[in-house]
């Protein structure tokens, strides 16, 4: 049957109706304005929804199967699917990325997810809260165009919210913080503005703070396994071990992440320069605009310290995260050097070795 994907394409303006497969996946404008009506009928536009060793686990209109791995795609990502040939299926330009150096001493980025609208940046209302991990995650967020919101789960356990939300609130005042229980239905009511139908939300943060239970909760189900926390040092324990989108009751997608232990952040300088915009606010204002912040005269970064206005630790948080940032790029831009060269190489050992045989 030859499925009509009209509807679909660019333009078109369709009556007041039941949303199609594809938009209760998150299709919409960004992604129909790349494709014309002839690959919609050949290669039709199916969902990453989650990522096997054995390959990407697919979904689309009348399509949920396993496509072998091929494209460099991470879940959330659209691809055009070629059933003749999976391993070149096109991966369709994303709206945004969070991505990150890969853990240990590989020289290589990992993708995390793409085409999310909002990132929920999950931590505890207990030792869990790190101001310094919330802005990192906060920076990729903004590095990737998506909406930050820092959520405090375990509220209900606490008798210093507050506290937990001032500290929460010193990340960015562009990030909103909500503070709630995880479980019942309280999460269903206190995210409603960032689960709306055919969105995309993710839950980030460290292990046992409560991603899989905010998901659950959105569910209406208890289909995801969760696990406390250790009680003494407030350590999570790693219960999702893959990535994977769930569609909620409200046509909201959402994806829920394996703990991070590590994000070391990689061309992310615009994100970080979000977060710290009063730093760099205050960096405009110094005398000289090579200024490093630490002797120079008329330096308004060190002013600001004097007064009280600024932070020291937030400063050398700041300085940690760029040095970080710049040193992973440039490790990463030389990897990519050195496998174009390498490339190069053996385009050329191959002509050479071709041109002997004739």
């Amino acid at each position: 049957m030859v499925r009509d994907y009209s509807a679909f394409l660019p333009g078109a303006v369709p009556a007041r109706r039941e949303p199609t497969v594809l938009e209760r996946l998150g299709w919409g404008p960004a992604f129909a304005s790349q494709i014309d009506a002839g690959e919609l009928t050949e290669t039709p536009p199916v969902r990453v929804v989650a990522v096997h060793r054995s390959g990407l686990q697919v979904a689309g209109d009348g399509i949920n199967e396993t496509s072998p791995p091929g494209p460099e795609a991470t879940v959330g990502d659209w691809l055009l699917l070629d059933r003749a040939r999976p391993r070149s299926s096109r991966v369709l330009e994303r709206k945004s990325l969070i991505k990150r150096r890969a853990p240990g001493t590989s020289r290589e980025v990992q993708l995390i997810a793409a085409n999310i609208d909002t990132v929920f940046v999950v931590t505890s209302c207990n030792l869990d809260l790190n101001v310094a991990r919330l802005e990192r995650f906060v920076a990729v967020a903004f590095e990737a165009g998506i909406e930050p919101v820092i959520v405090l789960t375990k509220a209900d356990l606490t008798d210093y919210t507050t506290h937990y939300i001032e500290e929460a609130q010193k990340v960015s005042n562009r990030v909103p913080v909500v503070a709630l229980d995880a479980r019942g239905k309280e999460p269903e009511k206190a995210l409603a503005d960032w689960c709306k139908p055919g969105r995309t939300v993710a839950f980030l943060g460290s292990s046992g703070v409560g991603k899989s239970t905010l998901t659950n909760a959105l569910l209406g189900t208890r289909a995801i396994a969760t696990q406390g926390i250790r009680e003494d040092d407030a350590k999570g324990r790693h219960t999702t071990t893959t990535r994977e989108l769930h569609v909620t009751p409200s046509g909201c997608l959402v994806l829920d992440t394996p703990g991070m232990r590590e994000l070391q952040l990689t061309d992310a300088a615009t994100g970080i320069a979000d977060v710290f915009e009063d730093i760099e606010a205050l960096a405009a204002r110094c005398r000289f605009t090579d200024c490093q912040h630490e002797t120079e005269p008329g330096c308004a970064v060190l002013s600001a310290m004097e007064d009280g206005s600024l932070d020291p630790a937030r400063l050398a948080r700041w300085r940690k995260l760029q040095a970080e940032d710049a040193f992973n790029s440039a490790s990463l831009a030389e990897r990519r050097e050195k496998d174009r060269a390498f490339g190069r190489l053996v385009r050329s050992a191959m002509k050479a070795k071709s041109d002997r045989e004739r």
